[in-house]
């Protein structure tokens, strides 16, 4: 639950530029969410990476459920490491130029889909709480 929760958070804030063109009076709200925009971003993406590793373990219950958790979590890590590129940055690729460099080559490469990506992730995250 608590997942699936993070999850709809991350998902709205990387779909912001898209919800506040479309309804500008929630920039004040999302606003607020912003400076935490980078945790955030680290927890999806590592739990993103945790439920990666849990869907493979568990591969014996293949079905709807199990697509669904292994589709969060692998938009919960795309999301996240856009999200949180620069704490993971300043914290982890700091001392390694090439990492860095290699990890803003894929950041770049993922920017373009920041945004159906979040939708994505807010509707997974809806539907994970549902099922």
């Amino acid at each position: 639950m608590l997942g699936s929760i993070i999850a709809i958070i991350g998902g709205v804030l990387a779909a912001t530029p898209a919800i506040i063109a479309k309804k500008p009076n929630a920039k004040d709200l999302l606003d607020k969410l912003t400076p935490y925009q980078g945790w955030i971003g680290v927890v999806l993406a590592f739990w993103g990476v945790w439920g990666i590793v849990q869907s493979v373990l568990n591969l014996t219950s293949f079905n709807t459920g199990w697509l669904i958790f292994l589709g969060v979590a692998a938009v919960e890590f795309i999301v996240g490491f856009i999200l949180g590129y620069g704490l993971i940055s300043k914290y982890l690729l700091e001392k390694n130029e090439v990492a860095k460099e290699k990890g803003q080559i894929l950041r770049l490469k993922l920017l373009k889909y920041q945004i159906p990506a979040g939708f994505i992730l807010a509707v997974l995250g809806v539907l994970s709480i549902v099922l």
